[in-house]
């Protein structure tokens, strides 16, 4: 079959699909912006998803089925598809309908960083042929400065994720709105849930425990072997593994490289300290982790400290580490780093304050520190209680910040502080709350 024969196919098949009935998510794309919209996230996030949410509000609309073009390139088919292939798809959907032009048709190209050259191909659609283009992939090189000057500055970018905390709720039937105390405790027992079994939608959904699993060690080997080992060459998928598990392992910690390949060493496994870097940064690349870097107004300091890593969901960690003592107040830390994430405004950053205390989040600009976030998951302990205060006062002090809170599984109160007030807030109402950092 060629190229042009399996882009027919393939429009036909989704224009018969569609509307397909999504759960809707908090992120939401525009029908009518006149710019290249770009949705990039780890794989199996919802990006596709948001397009076909997407597709469906065009419909109601008033556009046409025939109307939609839609191309998944994480396809066997594509495997071997060159640059000069992509004008395929328009000979395809002009042969298709001769009579509707391509000014009227909206475009929609899944995982289209895996066909070399693909940016140039949507810059002349842009140009030439249509304002409807939607990209997605899983891949950072699309949020690149390269892309950005290729694409002339005309993108929209948005960025996607596993479920936030109200999303799982909505995909459970959970109310979130309600103040009955059966209501809220339903909400409770949920967060816990959701903080063992991450956000991935499809997980979400599932029952059964061990389906779960299968689904997320399905989706890791995927990372593995299709983002990682296919993509960027690597060698030794099992040295590829083990980085990502010590990464997984030692998440809301300093990581060492250093340290990991000195154990690697002392294991008689060969590898050098460049491999175990660039790993690392491959595995930010394709959204599995994000580094998070110490927080210092030394621009040199901060880049020479060791970093954190936090994994994009706490499932996918789950399922492939087994069981560890830590694994409550990691997985609570590392839930709140990604609702910190998901919310954090263009020009803003998020870092870790290590000072003689320690401050877990530190949310700056390029001039100000605009808030601070410990996490705890128990407040009751004496020595916790006055540890994790100070650790914010110290950060307070140092950077000037008022702003201050410290999220916990179960404590609320407000302490006034010569420093400022800080908010002590359970975590279920604190990743419910409508304000967006």
């Amino acid at each position: 079959m060629t190229i042009k024969e399996t882009v027919k196919s393939l429009i036909a098949l989704k224009q018969q699909e569609i509307p397909v009935a999504y759960m809707p998510r908090e992120v939401e794309l525009p029908i009518d912006s006149k710019k290249i919209i770009t949705t990039v996230g780890v794989r199996r996030c919802g990006k596709s998803t948001l397009m076909e949410l997407c597709i469906e509000r065009l419909l109601k609309a008033g556009v046409s089925p025939d109307q939609i073009v839609w191309i998944g390139f994480d396809d066997e088919r594509f495997e071997e598809m060159q640059t000069s292939d992509f004008n395929s798809i328009l000979e395809a959907y002009m042969e298709m309908f001769p009579n509707i032009p391509i000014k009227d048709v909206y475009l929609f190209f899944d995982e289209i960083q895996r066909i070399k050259g693909w940016e140039l191909f949507v810059m002349r659609l842009s140009k030439h042929y249509s304002n409807h283009i939607y990209i997605s992939g899983s891949n950072a090189d699309m949020l690149s400065e390269e892309i950005n000057t290729a694409l002339r500055g005309w993108p929209l970018e948005y960025k996607e994720y596993p479920l936030s905390f109200r999303e799982y709720c909505q995909f459970k039937g959970i109310p979130t709105d309600s103040y009955q105390e059966k209501d809220l405790a339903l909400i409770r027992s949920s967060f816990d849930a959701f903080i063992r079994e991450g956000g991935y939608p499809e997980v979400a959904l599932e029952p059964s425990r061990v389906m779960k699993d299968k689904l997320l060690q399905g989706y890791f080997n995927a990372m593995i072997f299709r983002d990682l080992i296919d993509r960027y060459k690597l060698s030794n998928p099992e040295r590829v593994k083990y980085m990502i598990k010590r990464l997984m392992a030692g998440m809301t910690k300093p990581a060492s490289v250093n340290a990991i390949y000195n154990d690697m060493r002392s294991q008689g496994r060969k590898v050098t300290k460049d491999d175990l870097y660039d790993i690392a940064d491959k595995t930010c690349s394709i959204f599995l982790f994000y580094k998070v870097t110490k927080f210092d107004k030394s621009y040199k300091k901060e880049t020479s400290a060791l970093p954190k890593y936090y994994c994009v969901d706490n499932g996918l960690r789950q399922s492939v580490l087994l069981p560890g003592k830590d694994d409550e107040g990691i997985l609570f830390e590392n839930a709140v780093f990604l609702q910190l994430l998901r919310n954090l405004p263009a020009g803003q950053k998020i870092c870790y304050y290590f000072g003689d205390k320690e401050c877990d989040f530190v949310i700056q600009t390029e001039t100000a520190v605009k808030e601070l976030i410990q996490v705890c998951w128990d407040m009751n302990d004496k020595d916790t209680r006055e540890r994790e205060l100070n650790g914010i006062r110290e950060a307070a002090t140092l950077t000037g910040c008022k702003s201050m809170t410290i999220v916990t599984h179960d404590s609320e109160e407000d302490i006034q502080d010569t420093l400022g007030t800080i908010h002590i807030v359970p975590a279920w109402k604190w990743f419910l709350k409508a304000a967006r950092y």
